[in-house]
């Protein structure tokens, strides 16, 4: 890719992000009072969170049959309210486990 091409992309790429950023500051003026506006403004970034997070924590293990085994042992240990050092490593070991299972098959 030449530099004058980078350069374009740059800059659209900078003017889109700078657009998203600036509209709501522009758009909303006065202090929102709506209820229902308020609380989903409040669980935006959760939703986004999960959404960036979820996909990644089931391709990150090799295979989606190994991701899937550590979510559902995390899900799972996580419910009955044990140590956050014991919810991951018996998520890394349940995946460890099938990852191992679906390599000799």
């Amino acid at each position: 890719m030449d530099t004058g091409r980078f350069l374009i992309y740059l800059l659209v790429m900078a003017g889109v992000t700078y657009l998203i950023r600036m509209l709501p500051l522009i758009l909303v003026r006065k202090k929102i009072q709506n209820r229902f506006v308020l609380s989903f403004l409040a669980y935006v970034p959760y939703a986004v969170l999960s959404c960036m997070t979820f996909p990644a924590v089931i391709y990150s293990a090799g295979s989606i049959y190994a991701g899937l085994a550590g979510t559902l042992t995390g899900l799972f240990f996580s419910y009955k309210k044990k140590s956050l050092l014991f919810v991951a490593v018996a998520s890394c070991t349940a995946a460890l486990i099938v990852n191992a299972i679906f390599s000799f098959l």
